[in-house]
């Protein structure tokens, strides 16, 4: 062999031994060829908006989760098809939209055994799954006989810790995923759910400025729905005290998987299941409600790392891509059929993807307190800069009856300060009752503060979308859009404390009358 010959050959060896993907950037287009699928870590944080550094945000900081952003995919427009937690979690869970999971479509239900989720359907396949802190909930889930069911995996959240303030879970999220680990057998893939309790409600009154170190006036900007004042501004530091501390977490996790060598082979979700737990955005349809973050993170296997993705994108994506990334065919899972599509498509490729332009959203019953314990049934579609809603019960109160406490905004300082605000304009766009239709520009106003809908010049474009809308929700089955929308009220809350809270309230004022 000459001389040419033995670097040629040499150079060859040489690039065969790089990990797939950095050998050449462009080959990262095309799906990699694995030893074996990738282990898989979902980031979930409970009630957690678009704050983050990869975002823009610079009032929160976010370093872990920035820095794994750099290094992987972050998507501008992702969203959850519905707006509260156990719904929310069943989307991501199932890729179906909540208006088809019967129960599965209100808040504290009794989730339907019919419908299996993509970690039981993991488990199937002898993967290794867990998760620590909040899997699916709040809600109760039975196999057919009776068996309480994993929905997210196996239960990992033994160990606690001492945490920054008495109103933080006191799980030690990171430790108990070390025990997973080490329980999880060698060469085989997992699946592990890290479902962090925090910055959900309740907070420690002013822990963001005591113990966070944040300053009132660091926040950028106040949503104009609320009033901007130091009461508001410290709830929303408080918030921003547990976001950062979802992020730390995230970094032992990381850190644990880099000591382990397996970093590199992790798909590394991080999302969360609706917006913040504040008057106007959890449990409603609007554009601070319903668009959360999404940053995947799978070293060497992303084309262009940092990229942000502007494509419309849904949590029913959430399942078909870790069927897609596991290698696994949907048809034999035993899941019930999907509305999502994979986005793995975005980790070989920088395109668009022109199928994904639209998502829908919507609502059943997220909350008791009104009478008969009937909920306040929305669907609505997000094309383009525009958002158009269908309220289809409007003589309804949106966040719960006023009797029993606007029941379907969590407790808080700034709902408090908006009850007893002179200014009723704060109480009308968070507690008022609202048109059948809403109609926003949300390039313009993306706070959704000004309906469009009846003015003549958007006439025929919000027409054409409420067309498009009913037309898929008629198309998928959906019981609301063919007029059967009622079964969804007769579906039991798990816990009876909640059953009727309207009439046991009726009821005592007619006892104190007497």
């Amino acid at each position: 062999m000459d001389r040419h010959r033995i670097i040629s050959f040499a150079l060859l060896m040489l690039v065969s031994l790089l990990p797939s993907g950095l050998a050449n950037e462009s080959s990262a287009q095309e799906p990699p060829t694995l030893v074996k699928p990738p282990n898989i870590l979902f980031c979930v944080a409970d009630d957690w908006g678009m704050h983050a550094g990869a975002y823009g945000c610079r009032w929160i900081r976010t370093p872990t989760i920035d820095a794994l952003a750099k290094e992987g995919l972050v998507f501008d427009r992702a969203y959850t098809p519905t707006a509260k937690c156990s719904t929310s979690r069943a989307c991501m869970l199932t890729g179906r939209h909540p208006w088809l999971l019967k129960a599965g479509a209100n808040h504290y239900c009794n989730f339907p055994a019919e419908f299996k989720t993509w970690m039981e359907a993991l488990k199937d396949e002898a993967w290794t799954t867990g998760f620590t802190g909040k899997g699916w909930g709040p809600g109760d889930a039975f196999d057919a006989l009776g068996k309480s069911r994993e929905m997210t995996g196996k239960s990992w959240s033994k160990k606690t810790r001492q945490v920054p303030t008495k109103k933080m879970s006191a799980i030690d999220y990171a430790a108990n995923f070390k025990d997973f680990l080490d329980d999880a057998p060698s060469g085989k893939s997992w699946a592990f759910w890290f479902g962090c309790n925090e910055p959900h409600r309740d907070y420690e009154k002013d822990s963001g400025v005591s113990k966070g170190g944040f300053k009132l006036n660091e926040i950028d900007a106040v949503p104009k729905y609320w009033p901007d004042n130091a009461v508001t501004r410290g709830d929303m530091l408080d918030y921003a005290f547990e976001v950062q501390y979802f992020d730390a977490q995230i970094q032992i996790m990381v850190d644990e998987l880099k000591r382990r060598g397996c970093f590199d082979n992790t798909l590394i979700v991080i999302t969360s299941d609706n917006g913040m737990p504040f008057p106007r955005i959890k449990g409603n349809v609007y554009e601070a409600a319903n668009h959360l973050p999404l940053i995947f993170c799978w070293k060497g296997h992303i084309f262009k790392p940092g990229r942000h993705v502007p494509d419309l994108v849904s949590f029913v994506d959430f399942a078909p891509t870790v069927f897609e990334a596991a290698s696994l065919p949907w048809a034999k899972s035993g899941l019930a059929p999907c509305n999502g599509r994979s986005l793995l498509e975005f980790c070989r490729a920088d395109a668009r993807v022109p199928e994904r332009n639209s998502v829908f959203l919507g609502k059943e019953r997220t909350d008791s307190g009104r009478p008969g314990d009937v909920g306040y049934p929305t669907r609505a579609i997000v094309k383009g800069d525009w958002l158009l809603m269908r309220n289809y019960e409007p003589s309804r109160w949106p966040a719960g009856n006023p009797e029993t406490g606007f029941r379907d905004a969590d407790p808080s300082p700034t709902k408090s300060l908006i009850l007893q605000s002179p200014d009723t304009s704060y109480w009308s766009l968070c507690f008022g009752m609202r048109p059948a239709i809403e109609f926003y520009n949300l390039k313009d106003d993306p706070e959704c503060l000004h309906n469009l809908s009846g003015r003549p010049e958007h006439q025929a474009a919000a027409g054409s979308l409420l067309e498009e809308l009913e037309s898929e929700l008629r198309r998928e089955g959906d019981p609301r859009a063919l007029g059967q929308g009622a079964i969804f009220d007769t579906y039991p809350y798990i816990n009876p404390a909640n059953q009727g809270l309207y009439e046991k309230w009726l009821s005592q004022q007619k006892d104190a009358a007497r």
